[in-house]
């Protein structure tokens, strides 16, 4: 029977696919805890949104990033035996192509929208937040020389983008109000 935990972590360390142990605040168990964190706010958007369309498309996302926290998870200095799944332009693009088609139902923004508006589409918001750390993360891993996988980073650029044309859709389908963020200027 296969055990859960393994207690090689009870000092503060972990294990990237490849054997390297790094402590628990590396900033690649950063990187990769916090897309997983966006994997799972996404199911909950998922769950909530409870349309078809929406949950065939945050499905392949969340496979995406599962390929991301793969990639992010490994030893970026040893040869891997195992064969780990691959992140593709066409993943971008995809990305792309759901946000135009999303814009074609959705009213010009004419001010910034504050988020709410529905419990599914909030929670799309924190989604979207989770996604520009994790984003952050990973262009400060680069920046400090560490390797990131080159389409990565685009990859959760447009995907933060994504979610937030995806929070306005689904404000839309489900009739609810963007609220237009005032300025409170004196």
């Amino acid at each position: 029977m296969f055990k859960i935990y393994t207690k090689t972590g009870d000092t503060g360390s972990t294990s990237l696919i490849g054997g390297l142990r790094v402590y628990k605040n590396h900033i690649r168990i950063e990187s990769y805890g916090t897309v997983d964190e966006l994997n799972s706010y996404i199911g909950m958007v998922n769950d909530l949104a409870k349309n078809e369309e929406i949950s065939h498309q945050l499905r392949e996302i969340q496979d995406r990033l599962f390929t991301i926290g793969s990639e992010l998870a490994t030893d970026p200095g040893k040869d891997v035996k195992m064969k780990l799944p691959d992140l593709y332009d066409t993943d971008i693009t995809w990305l792309e192509e759901r946000i135009d088609e999303m814009n074609e139902h959705l009213p010009e923004m004419r001010s910034f929208i504050l988020p709410g508006g529905n419990i599914a589409s909030s929670t799309c918001h924190v989604a979207r937040c989770v996604c520009r750390r994790a984003e952050r993360l990973c262009v400060a891993m680069h920046e400090t020389g560490e390797f990131v996988q080159p389409l990565i980073i685009p990859y959760l650029n447009r995907l933060s983008d994504y979610l937030f044309v995806l929070c306005r859709y689904i404000s839309h389908i489900n009739k609810a109000d963007e609220i237009p963020w005032r300025a409170r200027v004196k």
